[in-house]
């Protein structure tokens, strides 16, 4: 397929190397060469199959917009703009385009999702709980996506908003810990991330399963698909 990637930092970079291993053809746009998602015409995107985007909160609004109105499905791995989740949906479906999105792409990071929504029970059993996450000092948003979905995914399933203790140090790549403690015991679920290549390979792959597919998708939902 031909791939326009948006994004030009450590992962954005890293999907495209893994999508040219799996035969994919890639266009990288970075920030610079596309403001106010000025470079998002339909004239340039005629030819593109699907857009990925690896971009900013400030950033990737802007380019949903322009990529949906062209009729472009999408893979979106930027966080922070969750808060418009609703108004993105109806555009997608009112467009008639493929969306699919993710707070974290990882394979174990959506194994930790499903074991936090069994384990939020607990927490009507006089248990308390926080979530902590870790990620590199240039990390735009705080606390991270995947932090903010472990939060709901543990408030739909107990009714308790656990809080988020969020850390920016270093070059850590994510770690995503959940501490539910009681009088008797503490409980540890815990990922901590070795590399990106886990979040871009399960990006390149949500891109293969998109194609062709009509709709608005999260990954967590679809990820054993893939």
């Amino acid at each position: 397929m031909k791939l326009l990637i948006l994004g030009r930092g450590k992962t954005g970079s890293l999907v495209a190397e893994i999508a040219r291993e799996r035969g994919h053809a890639i266009t990288l746009l970075c920030a610079a060469d596309n403001p106010n998602a000025s470079a998002l015409t339909q004239e340039k995107l005629r030819d593109v199959d699907v857009v990925i985007d690896f971009t900013t909160p400030q950033a990737v609004l802007g380019n949903i917009q322009a990529c949906v109105d062209a009729g472009k499905s999408m893979v979106v791995g930027t966080t922070g703009w969750y808060s418009e989740l609703e108004k993105v949906r109806q555009l997608v479906e009112n467009r008639g385009s493929g969306f699919l999105y993710a707070a974290n792409f990882s394979i174990g990071i959506n194994l930790l999702f499903e074991a936090a929504r069994t384990a939020a029970g607990i927490l009507q059993h006089h248990y308390s709980g926080q979530i902590f996450e870790r990620h590199h000092a240039q990390k735009k948003d705080a606390p991270s996506g995947t932090a903010v979905t472990l939060q709901k995914i543990i408030r739909d399933a107990s009714g308790k908003e656990l809080e988020i203790i969020s850390f920016r140090e270093g070059d850590v790549v994510g770690m995503h810990e959940i501490v539910l403690d009681s009088p008797n015991d503490t409980i540890y679920l815990c990922h901590d991330s070795k590399s990106r290549r886990g979040f871009a390979e399960g990006a390149v792959r949500a891109m293969e399963w998109l194609d062709g597919k009509k709709g608005f998708f999260d990954f967590k939902d679809i990820w054993r698909e893939t």
